[in-house]
């Protein structure tokens, strides 16, 4: 199915984006609009419209009605993402609000229910959202609610909540016929215009009532409290913002439109989470994630040291990373300190045993004793006070969430109607030409209003002035609205409002209130005019309303915005020693201490034989490759010890697909290595860039099938030597092989067609390269080529190389 993305998010044909009715020029009074396009002439002669374009039969249905399922299904999918992605998960750069949250701010609006009214019955409020706006469950309405008026989920809550609405710690809300809601003060920042022809507003589901299409934010509230979603093919995850850095930050975007990323992130540090937290990503992180609209931000808890008697100490952790709780970090430690065995394993890993006896090596007790007082408050109580209080924390950092990251990814609704991953200075830019459009808006409608109450004031005061005859010319007239029109001159409008007046509007002392508030209103259109004429006069007041809510809503920074020199090693810390892997041919690994250990003495169990002995260190880190060309780490000092067989190497590593045991590696992370297969194909990597975090793996050699992977060389020189199956070799220079950190790799050397590469080997340029295989009649023969004898096989990479003699198939090369 390939559809273009234009047509998902409905581009126009051709030209620019179609301009939102907000951005329309205002109609003129009394011009008569057209039906329909009007057809272009040219010297009197009228053109027709261009003929409509054949149908085309892979997208138009037949004649008999029926429709492909090929393509039914792909306009049914589309139309499902078009809905998802406009209506339901991603945020408008405007108001910051998903559909579903808007819908809930403005029946609450329309029902009254400000920050000073009575809170009413959550339930009462998620009916009128169904009924009139939002045709889905009832569920899907309140869990929203219920997340704009938590305060540890949204920096700003714009609900005010009573009873209970869950807590930082996983529970879940109280019923709604329990819970009562009502709006927060700083919601008025998205409602306070929204009757001042600010905004379009459409029909409803049904067609029964109006809803606006969007809030007149007076803040730009997608950075304020951020968004999190999911939709097709996308997903969203803003951080909220501190409103008074936010709110600066605009300012200075108005005052100096070419203003740069830098100068707004000299105001805006990074994000501000609800719940406090340190933020410890390196400046230029924070830069990155800015201007790309995605990233991956470091947080980390804040923690003070309480000093007790006799020297004790203990750690009182207050403020957690967003998202985490305490139920959370005492679930982790409560893992780590009693693990038990992962699904489908019998007992507990190595690695599981030796986090067990590190944190409990540090850790004695953990409580939490947070309250109403004190919302997070974990005391954890170190085992001896004589240790080291950093690295106390820097396990259980490594460990816990205590430290944890934040993604990023600021991807909303454009004012295009688009969606896109935005920068920061490209969301502030955009809500900047919102609010110019809509205080523009404002102003004509104010000014509307100022005029025809002018307009009106007017025809009273000359019913005021012509008292008697206007009473003389209603008494005589059987119409006296036409009669007072052409008495006096006055407007249908005016007519009708002087003719519904009471006569004691008309007094003496009504007049002088005609005169005083005709003047105002005249002074108020004088101003109002002048904004609409001026962009300076406009942009002052735009600064004067930011600046005003900052002061009003603004409060301090919480989340602490301060980089480390390092994040907290997740590795356990282990003595470098000298240590011996024995792995088996059927996968079982073990360890043992020291090296020089004679393979003739190591026992294997019944049936199985050995693999590879390799000398070691206890900080080295061990590859495995499997069959299908996925590498696996796993740590040396994970590893059983002792005589016995040790462990399946699958207890330490989940292989993928059905992979099996191919090859291992071990040495120090930044020896490079000769990494080949079967097929002819390799590449160099050191082995920091073939290590992998996860349990599954990483994809390494990329494999077609039949091929295998071949022992990896350790690169000692400036030469590498390649033998295929048929006992030819090729040695060529080291610079011609590509360097990558994982892949498919070039061209080792040419073979021929059902043939495949054997061996490969970089030895030092003054070694000897020795060969081994099968010779005539299945004898094992070794070749040793001294550097002299290796100068005629020297050629080009990718070439077939030489025969050797005598002649083998070579099975080790070293």
């Amino acid at each position: 199915m390939t559809t273009d993305t234009a047509d998902l998010f409905g581009a126009p044909e051709s030209g620019d984006a179609a301009p939102k009715p907000s951005q329309t020029a205002p109609a003129i009074a009394g011009a008569e609009v057209a039906p329909g396009p009007t057809p272009l002439t040219h010297d009197g002669a009228d053109f027709p419209p261009p003929p409509a374009p054949p149908a085309d039969p892979e997208t138009e249905p037949e004649d008999d009605g029926t429709l492909a399922l090929d393509r039914y299904a792909e306009r049914a999918y589309l139309s499902y993402a078009m809905s998802v992605v406009k209506s339901r998960a991603l945020p408008q750069v405007e108001d910051g609000l998903k559909p579903v949250q808007r819908r809930i701010l403005y029946a609450m609006n329309e029902m009254r229910l400000s920050s000073t009214s009575k809170h009413v019955k959550s339930a009462r409020v998620v009916g009128d959202v169904i009924g009139k706006y939002h045709p889905h469950g009832d569920s899907s309405v309140y869990d929203a609610m219920v997340r704009v008026a938590q305060d540890f989920s949204l920096r700003y809550p714009l609900v005010d909540g009573q009873g209970n609405f869950g807590s930082r710690d996983g529970d879940s809300a109280a019923a709604m016929r329990y819970t009562e809601c009502r709006l927060t003060p700083i919601a008025e920042l998205l409602l306070s215009e929204i009757d001042r022809g600010t905004v379009d507003f459409i029909p409803n589901y049904d067609g029964a009532f109006e809803e606006p299409q969007l809030l007149p934010a007076r803040l730009p509230f997608v950075l304020l409290n951020g968004a999190s979603g999911i939709a097709v093919g996308m997903a969203t995850e803003i951080p909220p913002h501190n409103l008074r850095e936010v709110a600066e930050a605009t300012c200075h975007l108005i005052r100096h439109p070419e203003a740069t990323l830098e100068d707004v992130l000299g105001i805006i540090p990074g994000p501000d989470f609800p719940g406090g937290g340190q933020l410890i990503s390196s400046p230029e992180a924070i830069r990155d994630a800015y201007a790309t609209g995605r990233g991956s931000l470091r947080l980390r808890a804040r923690w003070k040291i309480e000093e007790l008697a006799r020297g004790q100490w203990r750690v009182i952790v207050e403020e957690l990373p967003h998202g985490v709780s305490a139920a959370q970090v005492l679930s982790e430690i409560e893992t780590l300190t009693n693990p038990q065995p992962r699904t489908g394993k019998k007992e507990v890993s190595q690695e599981q045993k030796n986090l067990k006896q590190l944190v409990l090596g540090a850790l004695d007790t953990v409580r939490d004793e947070s309250s109403d007082k004190a919302p997070v408050r974990i005391v954890l109580e170190p085992k001896s006070s004589r240790q080291n209080r950093d690295e106390f924390m820097a396990v259980l950092l490594a460990h816990t969430s205590l430290e944890t990251s934040a993604s990023v990814n600021m991807t909303m609704i454009g004012r295009d109607g688009r969606p896109q991953q935005k920068n920061l200075v490209q969301i502030l830019r955009e809500w900047i030409d919102f609010r110019y459009v809509t205080v523009e808006r404002r102003t004509r409608h104010r000014l509307d209003e100022v005029d025809r109450r002018i307009h009106i004031l007017e025809g009273r005061m000359i019913a005021f002035l012509h008292i008697e005859e206007v009473i003389r010319v209603i008494r005589e007239s059987d119409e006296p609205k036409p009669a007072l029109i052409a008495a006096f001159g006055l407007s249908e409008t005016q007519a009708e409002d002087i003719l519904e007046i009471r006569l004691r509007q008309l007094a003496r002392l009504e007049g002088f209130k005609i005169e005083k508030e005709l003047a105002e209103l005249k002074d108020e259109r004088d101003g109002l005019q002048h904004i609409l004429d001026s962009r300076l006069a406009m942009t002052k007041l735009i600064l004067k309303e930011i600046q005003d809510d900052a002061k009003k809503y603004g409060d301090d920074r919480r989340t602490l915005v301060e980089a480390v020199a390092a994040v907290a090693p997740a590795e356990i810390s282990v003595p470098d020693e000298p240590v011996t892997i024995i792995v088996s041919r059927n996968g079982w690994v073990r360890s043992r201490q020291g090296h020089g250990i004679d393979p003739a003495g190591i026992a294997y169990k019944a049936g199985d034989f050995g693999f590879a002995v390799i000398e070691t260190r206890t900080t080295w880190p061990l590859i495995v490759i499997d069959t299908n060309g996925r590498a696996y780490t796993v740590k040396v000092s994970d590893l059983p010890g002792g005589r016995g067989d040790g462990a399946p190497i699958t207890t330490l590593v989940e292989f993928q697909d059905g992979g099996k045991l191919a090859q291992v590696v071990t040495d120090m992370p930044e020896s490079v290595y000769f990494f080949a297969n079967s097929g002819g194909y390799g590449f160099l990597c050191s082995v920091a860039d073939a290590t992998s975090r996860q349990r599954a793996g990483k994809a390494f050699m990329s494999l077609e099938k039949g091929e295998k992977v071949l022992p990896p060389a350790r690169v000692f020189g400036d030469w590498i030597a390649a033998a295929s199956e048929n006992g030819r070799l090729l040695v060529f220079p080291r610079p011609e092989m590509k360097t990558q950190s994982g892949g498919r790799g070039v061209i080792v050397m040419a073979l021929d067609e059902g043939e495949a590469l054997a061996a490969v080997a970089v030895p030092a340029d003054d070694a000897v390269l020795t060969i081994e295989g099968a010779g005539r009649g299945g004898k094992t023969v070794t070749i040793e080529l001294k550097p002299s004898q290796r100068e005629p096989l020297r050629h080009r990479r990718a070439r077939k190389g030489a025969p050797l003699a005598p002649k083998v198939k070579p099975e080790r090369m070293a």
